[in-house]
């Protein structure tokens, strides 16, 4: 796997390249994916977020410049406050250099972090200080024909212990949630 180049300021994050986005944005394009939220997956990653007890849960969708939420729950108020007094609400664009999931994306395997700051590669992310994420569980959306079309994932502001459970529910999820997008692109049942 080779990577970026570091990031200023002597962060220790390492954003992985992404060789696949360019395949991965006409693949989307094809499924009508990744360009608008989905209430289907707006729904998913709702019901993702009270059956793990996470604040924040999303569907995203990588592309060669930034990540998109087309899933996205958010607590109804932020649950960090800033040292001055505003909360940070996750809004459903990001750029690719921000967060956990374009590891997973890279990795092609399931990403679980109980606490980010015992990790100095992912402690330097700017979601930790932006958003106050702490711990982080995602899985990839995986095609039948191998593509990774983006995660499934969850975030705490709290370190959590998710366990062999938490990622065994995240990996059946992200799978169950691929075989559905595919079929929707084939004319198959609504998400």
């Amino acid at each position: 796997m080779s990577y970026d180049p570091p990031r200023p300021a002597g962060r220790l994050l390492l954003t992985p390249e992404d060789k696949e986005a360019p395949a991965r944005v006409r693949r989307l394009r094809g499924l009508g994916l990744g360009s608008h939220p989905e209430p289907a997956l707006d729904a998913f990653a709702h019901g993702l977020a009270e059956f793990t007890g996470a604040p924040y849960a999303m569907v995203n969708f990588l592309g060669e410049e930034g990540q998109f939420f087309a899933g996205l729950h958010t607590p109804a108020v932020a649950p960090v406050v800033r040292g001055d007094g505003t909360g940070a609400l996750l809004g459903r664009v990001l750029p690719r250099d921000h967060g956990f999931c374009p590891h997973v994306v890279a990795r092609r395997k399931a990403l679980v972090l109980q606490d980010v700051s015992d990790y100095p590669r992912f402690a330097g992310n700017p979601v930790v200080d932006g958003f106050g994420v702490r711990s982080y569980m995602g899985a990839p959306l995986i095609d039948s024909t191998g593509m990774v079309l983006g995660t499934v994932s969850v975030t705490d502001v709290r370190p959590r212990a998710w366990g062999q459970p938490g990622l065994a529910a995240i990996k059946a999820q992200a799978a169950d949630l691929a075989v559905r997008l595919e079929h929707r692109g084939t004319g198959g049942p609504p998400l």
